[in-house]
C-alpha cells in the first residue's frame, strides 16, 4: 500500500560538463595534497506514524516498513544526499538520464529520496506526470503541478498499476534482497517501447597505478560493509551486473556507460579534482551512516566499536597518495514494442481509480 503526501521544491541548478570516456585514465596531481506552484491538499489520508522516525545509535530511520532500508533519513543524511546528487550529476555531464526519451507521459522514480531528480524531470517534461516513491517522507512540501511523491515500498506490487513510459532508479545498492525483482517489475510496468534506467555505484575501490596498498583502510571498510550487507540479505555489488540483468528481464537496446569517480582530490584534471574533493566530504560525512545499522545488525558490532574502527577509515579516505576511485554504472534498456514480441499492450490508464492510500 502507498501514501500520497504533499511535498517542496528544491532549487537545484543543473551543472554541465563533458561526460567521461568509459576507458579513460585519470591522471593524478603531482602535488600531494521556476513554475513552482502550491500543491493541492492531498485527498489521501496520511498516517502520522510515518513521521515518527525510528531512533537508533543517534540517527533516525524510516518508520514505514521499518528496517528494510539500512541507512538514516535525518537532516545530516539528507544534506549529504543533496551533495552526492550534485557530484553524480556533474560526473554524468549534467545529464539526468541517458535513455532517448521522447515526450514521456508518465515517469516513475523509485527511491526518490529528497525528490530533486523528480522535480527536475517535472520541469523538463511539463506535460508528463512524474511520480517519486520512497519509504521516507523526505520530499519538499511544495511541488510542480505535474509532480507527486508517494510513500511506497518498491517490493510491493501496487505501483505496477501505472503504465509507465520511463522508470528510473539511482543508488539503490543495499536496498533490496534481489534487485532483479525490481528490474522485472519495472519491465512489467512499462508500456511497450518504454525505457528503464539505473545509475549505480560499484562499492569496490579501483586503482590503476598501484598506489593502493593491500592494507588500505577504506578498501578494508568496503569489504567489511559488503560482508555485513550479505549477512542481512541486502547485497551492495549490483552495478556491474545491471546490464546482464536488464537483458535477462527482456529489455532490448540495452546500453551501459561507466564513469570513474575519484575518492578524493588526487586527480590532476581540475574538474575531477574538484569532484574528488567534494566526494571526499561526501564519504567523510556518509561513512558512519553507511556503517551503523549494517555493522550492528549484520556483524554484531557496538556503536563504540564502529566509531573506533572508522577513525582509520576516515584517514584512508583523505589519503591523496592513494589514487582510488569508484565506478559509476549507467544502464538503460527498452521494453520491446508489441510487434517485436507479441506481448499485448497494457490496459488503458486507470491510475485515478487504482491509487491506494492508508489511513
Amino acid at each position: 500500500m502507498s501514501l500520497t503526501i504533499p511535498v517542496t521544491a528544491r532549487d537545484t541548478s543543473p551543472a554541465s560538463s563533458e561526460p567521461q570516456s568509459p576507458g579513460s585514465i585519470i591522471s593524478p596531481d603531482s602535488e600531494a595534497s521556476d513554475g513552482i506552484q502550491s500543491c493541492e491538499t492531498s485527498t489521501k489520508s496520511v498516517n502520522q506514524s510515518i513521521f515518527d522516525y525510528v531512533r537508533e545509535n543517534g540517527r533516525t530511520y524510516h518508520h514505514y516498513k521499518s528496517g528494510s532500508y539500512p541507512f538514516p533519513n535525518d537532516q545530516a543524511e539528507l544534506d549529504r544526499i543533496t551533495l552526492q546528487y550534485v557530484i553524480i550529476k556533474v560526473l554524468l555531464g549534467g545529464r539526468n538520464y541517458f535513455a532517448p526519451l521522447k515526450d514521456p507521459r508518465r515517469i516513475l522514480d523509485i527511491g526518490t529520496g529528497t525528490g530533486t531528480w523528480a522535480m527536475e524531470m517535472g520541469t523538463e517534461f511539463p506535460d508528463a506526470e512524474v511520480i517519486g516513491t520512497d519509504l521516507s517522507p523526505s520530499q519538499p512540501e511544495w511541488v510542480l503541478n505535474n509532480v507527486k511523491f508517494v510513500i511506497d515500498d518498491a517490493n510491493e506490487e501496487d505501483w505496477l498499476a501505472y503504465p509507465m513510459d520511463y522508470v528510473h532508479t539511482r543508488l539503490l545498492l543495499g536496498c533490496f534482497e534481489d534487485f532483479r525483482e525490481i528490474i522485472a517489475k519495472g519491465f512489467k510496468s512499462l508500456r511497450p517501447g518504454g525505457w528503464m534506467e539505473s545509475q549505480e555505484i560499484l562499492p569496490t575501490i579501483h586503482c590503476d597505478d598501484g598506489t593502493m596498498p593491500p592494507d588500505y583502510g577504506f578498501a578494508d571498510w568496503t569489504r567489511t560493509q559488503d560482508a555485513a550487507a550479505m549477512e542481512v540479505g541486502k547485497p551492495l555489488r549490483i552495478a556491474n551486473r545491471l546490464k546482464r540483468w536488464y537483458e535477462q528481464a527482456g529489455f532490448v537496446d540495452v546500453h551501459e556507460e561507466v564513469f570513474k569517480l575519484p575518492i578524493n582530490g588526487w586527480p590532476k584534471d581540475p574538474q575531477l579534482k574538484l569532484l574528488g574533493k567534494f566526494n571526499e566530504l561526501n564519504h567523510l560525512d556518509g561513512v558512519q551512516a553507511w556503517s551503523l545499522q549494517l555493522f550492528t545488525r549484520g556483524l554484531g558490532w557496538t556503536k563504540d566499536e564502529i566509531e573506533v574502527y572508522l577513525v582509520h577509515v576516515r584517514k584512508a579516505i583523505s589519503d591523496r597518495s592513494v589514487h582510488g576511485y569508484h565506478k559509476i554504472y549507467v544502464v538503460w534498456g527498452r521494453k520491446p514494442e508489441e510487434h517485436e514480441t507479441g506481448i499485448p499492450s497494457p490496459p488503458p490508464d486507470s491510475h485515478a481509480s487504482s491509487s491506494k492510500a492508508t489511513s
